[in-house]
C-alpha cells in the first residue's frame, strides 16, 4: 500500500479509536484500532521520508523513534509497545482494562500523530 494508501487508512482506524475511547470504552477495539493507526501513520511517515523499515512491530517502534528524533514527529513509541501489550492482553482475555492507561488519552495521542504525519505530507 502506497505512502497516501496508509494514512487514509490510519484516518479510517482514528475515527474507530475516538469511537472506542468514549465510556463506556471499548478496550479491545481502543487497543486495536489506535495500534493498528499509528503504526499505518508510522509506515506512511516513514516511507514519505525514506526511511527504512519492516514489516514488524519493533521496526515500526524504532521508525517511530526517528522520526521523533529526527524529523520532529510526537514520540509514540512507548505507546505502540503499550497498545501491542494492551491489544494482545485484552484480545486473550489475560487482563483487565488497564488503569494506568486512559482511553482519552491514547484517543488524543493518536489523533495528534495522525495530524503530524498529514501535515508532513503538505511539505
Amino acid at each position: 500500500m502506497a505512502e497516501r494508501g496508509k494514512l487514509d487508512l490510519a484516518r479510517e482506524q482514528l475515527v474507530r479509536v475516538q469511537s472506542a475511547s468514549i465510556e463506556p470504552v471499548d478496550w479491545l477495539g481502543l487497543a486495536i484500532f489506535a495500534f493498528y493507526a499509528l503504526e499505518n501513520a508510522v509506515v506512511a511517515a516513514a516511507d514519505h521520508l525514506g526511511l527504512p523499515w519492516k514489516p514488524t512491530h519493533p521496526s515500526k517502534v524504532e521508525a517511530s523513534r526517528l522520526l521523533s528524533g529526527n524529523h520532529g514527529l510526537p514520540d509514540v513509541a512507548d505507546l505502540l509497545v503499550q497498545l501491542n501489550e494492551l491489544r494482545k492482553s485484552e484480545a486473550y482475555g489475560e487482563l483487565l482494562a488497564p488503569t494506568e492507561l486512559d482511553a482519552e488519552d491514547i484517543a488524543i495521542a493518536v489523533e495528534r500523530y495522525v495530524a503530524a504525519v498529514e501535515r508532513l505530507g503538505e511539505t
